[in-house]
């Protein structure tokens, strides 16, 4: 690993860490983190050396406590600092004789509140030292591998009924990998991600980004091997030049999803005010992001959608879509969403259509079934039929994805081909989503069962036809720079779908 990346490295493989700020006050931001890690510790996750740091306590959680970080006796790779602001520049200074790498600086009051010269201050105590930071004015890192969780919202939250309730959960592992400039929206990315049953492979909140930025930490991620994904939120980026070579070199291996918030005028004010983010032309973002091959999301569930599809499946090498329905009416509303997106429906070959008539001959599938893409299977449809028609459509060369509008409803059709459409689909290189509508329990059950399956669900045609617009848009991009065959060559490698462990 190059040397600049061996130093971020230290914020998720830290040998030993010392909380700046440690209290024993449990409503105070320095337990809620000091207790993450000494719970790590206790679990045999995280295996370095804990330090706490509070001139006014002699011992945290049953370790010994340090009036400074100088007082330390044993070498510190990783600071987390949630002191008042005026005071990070002595920590950074003791920081600096202690040879410590890497620092978090969870604090808040820097150029987001016009403090612009104590942050730069900072910056140059840093700078001159070496040491790589992350923030002001952040959440930091969570990695579950490690035990690494810098978070200070607590998990859990007692009621006024006295109820213990998840509140900040912590997902599993998984290849989805979170950057987030706004710790709110990160955080609250989490708990969705966690609700929808992703994994998360790293979560970093850089907030000011005074010194690491996005740039490096996708860097970074450029070469873990535990992310297949990198969803990504911005209020603005710090260099442009770089930016554009680094999402260059990452999207030729795995895909950036990005939500850039701040278009509007009064966003980009409120951002300002937000993490001191300064303004740029939102046209300008989107032609960059079309150059180094970065796909933006418009809203918060595309983000998420998007970023679930091009986890569980491959990209897709054209832009003529399959739609295999057991309803007619959203088979209608699919094709125009994707038309609508630039994408075809296009019917199939003829030797398609021959196996799809031969079907009918033999009573496989009703002969009062349409299956010249759509195809729709009827309200009489069964298991079998839906993995037969998967199958067929599949072997199309002209069908680059398919999309299942599997809805539940159907009397015929119980959960078999759920295991059965999903063998089916591992014998291709080509992506299927699906979409079932409804919010009682057999919709949510063969949503969740499709998840954790690595083939993504959806709740409106809408938005499995925009998940498989990403998968397209991805596709088309790795040709055009000629890293698709490689990009396929090293999926058909990596292990299977990590969503759900």
């Amino acid at each position: 690993m190059e040397e600049h990346l061996q130093k971020l490295d230290a914020f998720f493989n830290p040998r030993s860490v010392a909380v700046i700020g440690a209290t024993k006050k449990v409503d105070k931001a320095g337990h809620v983190i000091f207790k993450n890690f000494a719970m790590s510790k206790q679990r045999g996750v995280f295996k370095g050396e804990l330090y706490p740091v509070n001139p006014g306590e002699e011992s945290i959680l049953g370790f010994k406590c340090y009036q400074s970080l100088s007082e330390i006796p044993c070498s510190v790779e990783l600071i987390v600092i949630i002191v008042p602001a005026k005071i990070v520049p002595s920590i950074m200074e003791q920081a600096a004789a202690k040879k410590v790498k890497t620092a978090i600086i969870i604090s808040s009051g820097f150029k987001e509140v016009g403090n612009v010269e104590l942050e730069q201050q900072v910056l140059e105590l840093a700078q001159k030292a070496g040491i790589r930071v992350l923030g002001p004015n952040c959440l930091g890192v969570y990695y579950q591998k490690t035990g690494i969780d810098t978070l200070f919202l607590p998990e859990t939250k007692v009621l006024t009924t006295g109820e213990d309730v998840v509140a900040t959960p912590r997902p599993l592992p998984g290849n989805i990998a979170m950057i987030t400039q706004s710790g709110a929206f990160g955080v609250a990315a989490l708990d969705y991600l966690t609700g929808r049953q992703m994994g998360v492979s790293k979560f970093v909140s850089f907030g000011n980004k005074m010194d690491v930025t996005e740039s490096d930490i996708l860097q970074y991620l450029l070469t873990d091997e535990e992310t297949k994904v990198i969803l990504v939120y911005i209020e603005d980026v710090k260099s442009g030049r770089d930016f554009l070579e680094v999402t260059k070199k990452v999207t030729a291996k795995k895909p950036i999803v990005i939500i850039k918030s701040g278009r509007s005028a009064a966003g980009a004010r409120a951002a300002a005010s937000h993490t001191g983010a300064i303004a740029g032309s939102d046209k300008i973002y989107d032609a960059a992001f079309i150059q180094g091959g970065v796909i933006r999301a418009r809203d918060m569930e595309e983000f998420f959608d998007i970023g679930k599809a091009l986890a569980m499946q491959p990209p897709a090498m054209g832009k003529n879509i399959g739609i295999l329905t057991d309803a007619g009416g959203p088979g209608v509303m699919t094709v125009d969403e994707l038309e609508s997106l630039g994408l075809t429906v296009d019917r199939f070959s003829p030797e398609t259509d021959r196996k799809f008539d031969e079907l009918k001959k033999q009573d496989v599938i009703l002969k009062i079934a349409a299956t010249h893409n759509p195809v729709d299977l009827t309200g009489s449809v069964t298991d079998d039929m839906f993995v037969t028609a998967a199958d067929i459509m599949f072997q199309d060369p002209n069908v680059n994805g398919i999309i299942l509008l599997g809805l539940h409803h159907m009397p015929g059709l119980r959960e078999k081909h759920i295991d059965g459409i999903v063998e089916v689909a591992k014998k291709y290189d080509k992506p299927i989503v699906m979409c079932d509508i409804g919010e009682t329990e057999m919709a949510l059950y063969t949503r969740s069962r499709f998840d954790r399956l690595c083939i993504p669900s959806f709740e409106s045609p809408e938005d499995a036809a925009r998940a498989m617009k990403a998968l397209v848009t991805y596709g088309a991009y790795l040709k055009r720079i000629g890293a698709a065959e490689q990009y396929m060559a090293d999926l058909n490698k990596a292990s299977s779908c990590k969503i759900k462990q």
